[in-house]
């Protein structure tokens, strides 16, 4: 999810100037922080205890 935010958000910054990209892949990047931050922690994510 972060991958794709940082792709989204640079297309919608240097190749497309679209800011609707831009919106979508810092979104992106946020809740896959968030996400990852909930599984280091130790907490369950989406019903699973591990991702990979």
């Amino acid at each position: 999810m972060i991958t794709l935010g940082i792709i989204l958000l640079v297309i919608g910054l240097l190749v497309a100037s679209l800011h609707v990209l831009v919106t979508i892949g810092v979104v992106l990047i946020v809740i896959g922080l968030i996400l990852a931050l909930m599984g280091r922690s130790g907490r369950s994510v989406g019903g699973r205890s591990h991702w990979w």
